[in-house]
């Protein structure tokens, strides 16, 4: 449904930092980058996400509010989970078995160094 999504930032080296470690934990990359504006997608394909530096403050939207990444598996969770830690991030949810929103909806949450909230998951027998 969604063809991609942008985040305004208050200051880019850093937030890029965090967004190259955890979301090449999930098999992501950076798809281009500017003096302004990082995207971030598939090897070779277009921005999913796109971080950009704003001039005034960034404004995260309030709770209720989150994004949540496809994992390829729950290493990859875990692994997108420790990069956020060391990389600016805060934990909102350790990695595990989430069994209220499935019996395999395995995830980790974070908030990012702006943040926003995002997540790693996968929904599957890994």
């Amino acid at each position: 449904m969604l063809h991609h999504i942008s985040f305004g930032v208050t200051n880019l080296e850093r937030s890029a930092t965090f967004y190259d470690a955890t979301l090449s934990a999930l098999g992501y990359v950076r798809v281009w980058a500017d003096e302004t504006a990082v995207g971030y997608g598939y090897p070779g394909g277009d921005d999913k996400l796109a971080i950009k530096l704003q001039s005034l403050q960034a404004a995260p939207p309030g709770p209720g509010f989150h994004l949540a990444f496809s994992a390829p598996s729950r290493e990859a969770v875990a692994l997108f989970h420790a990069e956020a830690l060391k990389n600016g991030g805060t934990d909102n949810g350790a990695p595990g078995l989430r069994p209220d929103y499935g019996d395999n909806y395995y995830a980790a949450f974070v908030v990012d160094p702006d943040g926003y909230r995002v997540e790693a998951v996968i929904n599957a027998v890994t």
